[in-house]
Protein backbone atom coordinates (compact mmCIF):
# COMPACT_ATOMS: atom_id res chain seq x y z
CA UNK A 1 0.00 0.00 0.00
CA UNK A 2 1.27 3.20 -1.12
CA UNK A 3 1.68 6.11 1.66
CA UNK A 4 -0.66 8.16 0.45
CA UNK A 5 -3.61 5.21 0.14
CA UNK A 6 -2.02 4.71 3.79
CA UNK A 7 -3.44 7.62 5.16
CA UNK A 8 -6.22 7.80 3.36
CA UNK A 9 -7.37 4.65 4.65
CA UNK A 10 -6.03 5.61 8.38
CA UNK A 11 -8.23 9.14 8.05
CA UNK A 12 -11.26 6.96 6.70
CA UNK A 13 -10.76 4.63 9.64
CA UNK A 14 -10.61 7.66 12.30
CA UNK A 15 -13.42 9.21 10.90
CA UNK A 16 -15.22 6.48 11.21
CA UNK A 17 -13.93 6.06 14.61
CA UNK A 18 -14.88 9.72 15.46
CA UNK A 19 -18.36 9.12 13.59
CA UNK A 20 -19.48 6.39 15.77
CA UNK A 21 -18.45 8.00 18.83
CA UNK A 22 -20.62 10.75 17.90
CA UNK A 23 -23.18 8.89 16.58
CA UNK A 24 -23.39 6.09 19.51
CA UNK A 25 -26.45 5.17 21.49
CA UNK A 26 -25.70 4.15 25.34
CA UNK A 27 -28.84 2.62 27.25
CA UNK A 28 -29.32 2.62 31.14
CA UNK A 29 -31.61 0.36 32.38
CA UNK A 30 -32.34 0.45 36.03
CA UNK A 31 -34.64 -2.11 38.46
CA UNK A 32 -36.65 -0.40 40.56
CA UNK A 33 -38.12 2.66 42.29
CA UNK A 34 -37.76 0.91 45.79
CA UNK A 35 -34.70 3.06 46.42
CA UNK A 36 -34.70 6.43 45.93
CA UNK A 37 -30.66 6.55 44.00
CA UNK A 38 -31.54 4.88 40.53
CA UNK A 39 -33.74 8.59 39.87
CA UNK A 40 -31.20 10.90 42.57
CA UNK A 41 -27.87 9.70 41.40
CA UNK A 42 -27.33 7.04 39.37
CA UNK A 43 -28.86 8.66 36.44
CA UNK A 44 -27.93 12.01 36.73
CA UNK A 45 -24.51 10.86 37.37
CA UNK A 46 -24.78 8.93 34.10
CA UNK A 47 -26.17 11.12 31.96
CA UNK A 48 -23.53 13.62 33.29
CA UNK A 49 -21.04 11.60 32.28
CA UNK A 50 -21.82 10.71 29.44
CA UNK A 51 -22.54 14.54 28.39
CA UNK A 52 -19.05 15.04 28.77
CA UNK A 53 -17.40 11.90 27.51
CA UNK A 54 -20.02 12.09 24.21
CA UNK A 55 -22.28 15.09 23.69
CA UNK A 56 -23.37 13.80 20.71
CA UNK A 57 -24.31 10.53 21.99
CA UNK A 58 -27.91 9.58 22.93
CA UNK A 59 -28.41 7.99 26.16
CA UNK A 60 -31.87 6.16 26.88
CA UNK A 61 -33.40 5.76 30.32
CA UNK A 62 -35.35 3.14 31.47
CA UNK A 63 -36.47 1.96 35.32
CA UNK A 64 -38.66 -1.67 35.80
CA UNK A 65 -40.48 -1.00 38.56
CA UNK A 66 -39.40 -4.27 40.15
CA UNK A 67 -40.92 -5.96 36.64
CA UNK A 68 -38.50 -8.83 35.12
CA UNK A 69 -41.24 -9.05 31.96
CA UNK A 70 -41.59 -4.44 32.09
CA UNK A 71 -37.26 -4.56 31.82
CA UNK A 72 -37.21 -7.68 29.15
CA UNK A 73 -39.18 -5.02 27.24
CA UNK A 74 -37.53 -2.23 27.72
CA UNK A 75 -33.98 -4.03 26.95
CA UNK A 76 -35.62 -5.46 23.82
CA UNK A 77 -36.84 -2.00 23.10
CA UNK A 78 -33.02 -0.26 23.63
CA UNK A 79 -31.38 -2.57 20.89
CA UNK A 80 -34.58 -1.95 18.43
CA UNK A 81 -33.66 1.76 18.84
CA UNK A 82 -29.51 1.09 18.05
CA UNK A 83 -27.75 1.11 21.21
CA UNK A 84 -24.58 -0.29 20.92
CA UNK A 85 -23.63 -0.83 24.66
CA UNK A 86 -26.25 -1.54 27.56
CA UNK A 87 -25.75 -0.71 31.34
CA UNK A 88 -28.22 -3.21 32.86
CA UNK A 89 -28.64 -3.40 36.73
CA UNK A 90 -31.26 -5.68 36.50
CA UNK A 91 -34.36 -6.96 38.47
CA UNK A 92 -33.63 -10.62 38.55
CA UNK A 93 -29.90 -11.51 37.92
CA UNK A 94 -30.89 -15.29 36.91
CA UNK A 95 -33.13 -13.79 34.04
CA UNK A 96 -30.74 -11.36 32.90
CA UNK A 97 -28.82 -13.86 31.56
CA UNK A 98 -30.91 -14.47 28.56
CA UNK A 99 -30.80 -10.76 28.15
CA UNK A 100 -26.96 -10.97 27.98
CA UNK A 101 -27.19 -13.57 25.57
CA UNK A 102 -29.80 -11.94 23.12
CA UNK A 103 -27.56 -8.74 23.01
CA UNK A 104 -24.57 -10.33 22.49
CA UNK A 105 -26.61 -12.08 19.49
CA UNK A 106 -26.77 -8.51 18.20
CA UNK A 107 -23.12 -7.38 18.54
CA UNK A 108 -24.54 -5.42 21.45
CA UNK A 109 -22.36 -5.22 24.40
CA UNK A 110 -23.82 -5.12 28.28
CA UNK A 111 -22.37 -3.49 31.54
CA UNK A 112 -23.43 -5.06 34.40
CA UNK A 113 -24.45 -2.33 36.53
CA UNK A 114 -24.61 -2.68 40.51
CA UNK A 115 -25.57 -6.15 40.41
CA UNK A 116 -23.45 -9.18 38.61
CA UNK A 117 -25.16 -11.56 36.34
CA UNK A 118 -23.64 -14.55 37.53
CA UNK A 119 -24.84 -17.11 35.43
CA UNK A 120 -23.50 -15.85 31.74
CA UNK A 121 -20.90 -13.55 31.97
CA UNK A 122 -21.64 -9.89 30.64
CA UNK A 123 -18.92 -7.54 28.89
CA UNK A 124 -17.83 -5.98 31.73
CA UNK A 125 -19.21 -5.76 35.80
CA UNK A 126 -19.28 -2.27 37.57
CA UNK A 127 -20.22 -2.04 40.79
CA UNK A 128 -18.95 -0.99 44.78
CA UNK A 129 -18.23 -4.12 46.67
CA UNK A 130 -21.18 -5.85 48.02
CA UNK A 131 -20.03 -8.23 49.82
CA UNK A 132 -17.36 -6.09 51.64
CA UNK A 133 -20.48 -4.11 52.29
CA UNK A 134 -22.04 -6.41 54.03
CA UNK A 135 -19.34 -7.64 55.83
CA UNK A 136 -18.34 -3.46 56.96
CA UNK A 137 -22.09 -3.01 58.03
CA UNK A 138 -22.39 -6.27 60.16
CA UNK A 139 -19.06 -5.90 61.68
CA UNK A 140 -19.62 -2.29 62.43
CA UNK A 141 -22.70 -3.51 64.28
CA UNK A 142 -20.94 -6.21 66.20
CA UNK A 143 -18.28 -3.64 67.31
CA UNK A 144 -20.69 -1.52 68.33
CA UNK A 145 -22.61 -4.31 70.81
CA UNK A 146 -19.44 -5.52 72.28
CA UNK A 147 -18.03 -1.48 73.05
CA UNK A 148 -21.75 -0.97 74.24
CA UNK A 149 -21.68 -4.26 77.15
CA UNK A 150 -24.13 -6.64 75.32
CA UNK A 151 -23.24 -10.04 76.43
CA UNK A 152 -22.12 -12.50 74.80
CA UNK A 153 -24.71 -15.13 72.64
CA UNK A 154 -27.20 -12.14 72.65
CA UNK A 155 -29.19 -12.18 69.27
CA UNK A 156 -29.92 -10.17 65.98
CA UNK A 157 -32.30 -10.07 63.48
CA UNK A 158 -30.70 -10.41 59.94
CA UNK A 159 -32.65 -8.48 57.23
CA UNK A 160 -31.34 -8.97 53.32
CA UNK A 161 -32.31 -7.72 50.39
CA UNK A 162 -34.41 -9.21 47.35
CA UNK A 163 -33.77 -12.90 46.58
CA UNK A 164 -33.65 -12.61 43.11
CA UNK A 165 -30.87 -9.70 43.12
CA UNK A 166 -26.83 -11.78 43.06
CA UNK A 167 -25.65 -8.39 44.59
CA UNK A 168 -28.20 -8.62 47.55
CA UNK A 169 -26.55 -12.15 47.63
CA UNK A 170 -23.01 -10.62 47.93
CA UNK A 171 -24.32 -8.53 50.72
CA UNK A 172 -26.06 -11.11 52.79
CA UNK A 173 -22.68 -13.15 52.12
CA UNK A 174 -20.85 -10.30 53.62
CA UNK A 175 -23.20 -9.69 56.61
CA UNK A 176 -23.01 -13.86 57.50
CA UNK A 177 -18.99 -14.13 57.56
CA UNK A 178 -19.14 -11.17 60.24
CA UNK A 179 -22.06 -12.39 62.27
CA UNK A 180 -20.76 -16.30 61.93
CA UNK A 181 -17.08 -14.71 63.56
CA UNK A 182 -18.79 -12.48 65.57
CA UNK A 183 -20.10 -14.02 69.56
CA UNK A 184 -23.62 -12.95 68.72
CA UNK A 185 -26.22 -14.90 67.19
CA UNK A 186 -28.67 -14.65 64.57
CA UNK A 187 -32.26 -15.00 66.24
CA UNK A 188 -33.97 -14.59 62.32
CA UNK A 189 -33.23 -14.13 58.91
CA UNK A 190 -35.43 -12.65 55.81
CA UNK A 191 -35.29 -11.86 52.09
CA UNK A 192 -36.82 -9.37 51.07
CA UNK A 193 -38.98 -9.36 48.10
CA UNK A 194 -38.13 -6.43 45.81
CA UNK A 195 -35.79 -4.67 48.37
CA UNK A 196 -39.72 -3.36 49.30
CA UNK A 197 -39.36 -1.54 52.71
CA UNK A 198 -43.27 -2.50 53.51
CA UNK A 199 -42.20 -6.20 53.63
CA UNK A 200 -39.48 -5.52 55.86
CA UNK A 201 -41.62 -3.61 58.42
CA UNK A 202 -43.97 -6.44 58.29
CA UNK A 203 -41.47 -8.91 58.43
CA UNK A 204 -39.87 -7.17 61.14
CA UNK A 205 -42.96 -6.30 63.07
CA UNK A 206 -43.44 -10.43 63.50
CA UNK A 207 -40.01 -10.68 64.99
CA UNK A 208 -40.91 -8.29 67.48
CA UNK A 209 -43.83 -10.03 69.03
CA UNK A 210 -41.90 -13.06 68.54
CA UNK A 211 -38.40 -11.94 70.06
CA UNK A 212 -38.84 -8.80 71.84
CA UNK A 213 -36.30 -7.72 73.92
CA UNK A 214 -33.65 -10.41 72.92
CA UNK A 215 -33.39 -8.63 69.88
CA UNK A 216 -30.18 -6.64 70.45
CA UNK A 217 -29.49 -5.44 66.78
CA UNK A 218 -30.39 -5.52 63.29
CA UNK A 219 -28.35 -5.92 60.34
CA UNK A 220 -30.36 -4.27 57.49
CA UNK A 221 -28.74 -4.84 54.03
CA UNK A 222 -30.01 -1.04 53.04
CA UNK A 223 -31.59 2.15 54.02
CA UNK A 224 -35.05 0.88 52.89
CA UNK A 225 -34.94 -2.23 54.69
CA UNK A 226 -33.82 -0.58 57.49
CA UNK A 227 -36.44 2.32 57.69
CA UNK A 228 -39.12 -0.62 57.60
CA UNK A 229 -37.55 -2.19 60.55
CA UNK A 230 -37.43 1.10 62.65
CA UNK A 231 -41.12 1.88 61.82
CA UNK A 232 -42.05 -1.55 63.26
CA UNK A 233 -40.18 -0.93 66.12
CA UNK A 234 -41.16 2.53 66.65
CA UNK A 235 -45.49 1.15 66.42
CA UNK A 236 -44.43 -1.60 68.75
CA UNK A 237 -43.26 1.35 71.23
CA UNK A 238 -39.40 0.08 71.24
CA UNK A 239 -37.63 2.22 73.71
CA UNK A 240 -34.89 2.28 72.93
CA UNK A 241 -34.09 1.11 69.77
CA UNK A 242 -31.61 -1.65 69.19
CA UNK A 243 -28.89 -0.40 66.47
CA UNK A 244 -30.04 -1.07 63.03
CA UNK A 245 -27.45 -1.12 59.97
CA UNK A 246 -28.36 0.50 56.76
CA UNK A 247 -26.51 1.22 53.40
CA UNK A 248 -27.03 3.76 50.64
CA UNK A 249 -26.56 6.69 52.36
CA UNK A 250 -30.12 7.92 51.54
CA UNK A 251 -31.33 11.58 52.92
CA UNK A 252 -34.09 9.35 55.24
CA UNK A 253 -31.20 7.05 56.40
CA UNK A 254 -28.90 10.11 57.64
CA UNK A 255 -31.76 11.70 58.95
CA UNK A 256 -32.28 8.65 61.20
CA UNK A 257 -28.72 8.44 61.93
CA UNK A 258 -28.87 12.00 63.08
CA UNK A 259 -31.39 11.55 64.92
CA UNK A 260 -30.05 8.64 66.82
CA UNK A 261 -32.39 6.10 65.72
CA UNK A 262 -30.43 4.06 63.01
CA UNK A 263 -27.02 3.61 63.55
CA UNK A 264 -25.15 3.01 60.30
CA UNK A 265 -24.96 3.00 56.65
CA UNK A 266 -22.75 3.15 54.23
CA UNK A 267 -21.54 5.85 51.95
CA UNK A 268 -21.26 4.91 48.28
CA UNK A 269 -22.02 7.87 46.29
CA UNK A 270 -23.75 6.35 42.92
CA UNK A 271 -22.24 8.81 40.87
CA UNK A 272 -18.77 7.31 41.46
CA UNK A 273 -20.10 4.08 39.78
CA UNK A 274 -22.44 5.92 37.34
CA UNK A 275 -19.07 7.82 35.71
CA UNK A 276 -17.07 4.74 35.84
CA UNK A 277 -19.90 2.75 33.50
CA UNK A 278 -19.67 5.55 31.03
CA UNK A 279 -16.60 5.45 30.27
CA UNK A 280 -16.48 1.65 30.14
CA UNK A 281 -19.82 1.90 27.60
CA UNK A 282 -17.66 5.06 25.73
CA UNK A 283 -14.59 1.95 25.26
CA UNK A 284 -16.70 -0.51 24.29
CA UNK A 285 -18.46 1.62 21.72
CA UNK A 286 -15.15 2.52 20.53
CA UNK A 287 -13.95 -1.08 20.55
CA UNK A 288 -11.45 -0.81 23.45
CA UNK A 289 -10.97 -3.10 26.36
CA UNK A 290 -12.00 -1.46 29.26
CA UNK A 291 -9.33 -2.19 32.41
CA UNK A 292 -10.48 -4.17 35.10
CA UNK A 293 -9.33 -4.65 38.03
CA UNK A 294 -10.50 -7.96 39.59
CA UNK A 295 -12.92 -10.62 37.92
CA UNK A 296 -16.06 -11.68 39.85
CA UNK A 297 -18.58 -14.56 37.98
CA UNK A 298 -16.20 -14.62 35.00
CA UNK A 299 -16.60 -10.88 34.15
CA UNK A 300 -13.75 -8.45 34.30
CA UNK A 301 -14.62 -6.74 36.85
CA UNK A 302 -14.06 -2.78 38.19
CA UNK A 303 -15.07 -2.60 42.20
CA UNK A 304 -15.71 -0.05 44.53
CA UNK A 305 -14.79 0.44 48.22
CA UNK A 306 -16.97 2.45 50.30
CA UNK A 307 -17.24 4.19 53.70
CA UNK A 308 -19.23 3.02 56.91
CA UNK A 309 -21.06 6.17 58.22
CA UNK A 310 -22.24 6.49 61.97
CA UNK A 311 -22.78 9.92 63.95
CA UNK A 312 -19.17 9.88 64.48
CA UNK A 313 -18.01 10.73 61.16
CA UNK A 314 -21.29 11.94 59.32
CA UNK A 315 -20.29 15.04 59.14
CA UNK A 316 -16.81 14.80 57.62
CA UNK A 317 -18.04 11.70 55.62
CA UNK A 318 -21.39 13.40 54.06
CA UNK A 319 -21.34 17.20 54.39
CA UNK A 320 -17.45 18.09 54.54
CA UNK A 321 -17.08 15.77 51.41
CA UNK A 322 -19.98 17.30 49.77
CA UNK A 323 -22.09 14.52 48.70
CA UNK A 324 -24.85 16.21 50.91
CA UNK A 325 -25.76 19.22 52.21
CA UNK A 326 -27.28 20.30 55.48
CA UNK A 327 -29.58 22.27 53.96
CA UNK A 328 -31.11 19.11 52.22
CA UNK A 329 -30.72 17.14 55.28
CA UNK A 330 -31.28 19.44 58.51
CA UNK A 331 -34.72 20.11 57.71
CA UNK A 332 -37.94 20.38 60.36
CA UNK A 333 -37.17 18.16 63.90
CA UNK A 334 -33.72 17.39 62.68
CA UNK A 335 -32.04 21.27 62.74
CA UNK A 336 -30.83 20.91 66.34
CA UNK A 337 -29.49 17.53 66.25
CA UNK A 338 -27.44 18.18 63.38
CA UNK A 339 -26.49 21.50 64.95
CA UNK A 340 -25.37 19.08 68.07
CA UNK A 341 -22.91 17.21 65.94
CA UNK A 342 -21.72 20.50 64.28
CA UNK A 343 -23.79 20.39 60.81
CA UNK A 344 -24.53 23.35 59.51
Amino acid sequence: MTQTRFLAASALAIASATMAHAEATVAFLMPDQASTRYEQHDYPGFKAAMDNLCPDCTVIYQNANADVALQQQQFNSVIAQGAKVVVLDPVDSSAAAALVQIAHSQDVKVVAYDRPIPDVPADFYVSFDNEGIGRAIAQSLVDHLKASGVAEGEGVLQINGSPTDAAAGLIRDGIDSALDNSAYKTLSEFDTPDWAPPKAQEWAAGQITRFGPEIKGIVAANDGTAGGAIAAMKAAGVDPLPPVTGNDATIAALQLIIAGDQYNTISKPSEIVAEAAAEVAMKLVNGEEPEATTTLYDTPSQLFVPAVVTQENIKSEIFDKGIQTASEVCTGEYADPCAELGIE
